[in-house]
């Protein structure tokens, strides 16, 4: 079975490439069109890692991964599948891209946490003169000036 590469992304500077040793692709029939074909070719594709024992993972890269991808795994195995074509070799390849880009997305550093910012003087000027302006309004119209 092929290596699969991850291109370089945030969080991975230089790629990784993951052994075609540690992914496990099953076929299975696939649903859907193509005819008398359905029922005897195997089209589906489920593409499996099993991230505990995934070697070219570091530790952080690890925890980063089961952490974000929990609702996705069985145990630590990470499975996608692919069956919208008629093809098992379009199937795989389809298999191949999306675990590689839950893989890439995972990976990536989490975003810097937000800085509270303060408003600008003049949208408090502003917004406050828009209370004022308002308020007068409703004074104006509860009750008649008398003189």
């Amino acid at each position: 079975m092929d290596n699969l590469r991850l291109a370089p992304a945030p969080g991975l500077p230089s790629g990784l490439v993951i052994p075609g040793a540690d992914l496990v692709e099953r076929y299975s029939h696939g649903t859907g069109p193509g005819g008398q074909g359905v029922n005897t070719s195997d089209s589906r594709v489920q593409l499996s890692l099993d991230l505990a024992t995934c070697g070219v993972l570091d530790d952080t890269q690890r925890e980063r991964l089961l952490r974000r991808l929990r609702t996705r795994l069985a145990g630590t195995v990470l499975t996608v599948v692919a069956a919208e074509s008629r093809s098992q070799r379009q199937n795989r390849a389809m298999a191949r891209e999306r675990l590689a880009a839950l893989l890439t997305q995972a990976l990536a550093p989490p975003a810097p946490p937000r800085r509270a910012s303060r408003p600008t003087r003049g949208s408090t000027e502003r917004r406050l003169a828009e209370k004022r302006h308002r308020g007068e309004t409703k004074r104006r119209r509860n009750r008649p000036e008398t003189e």
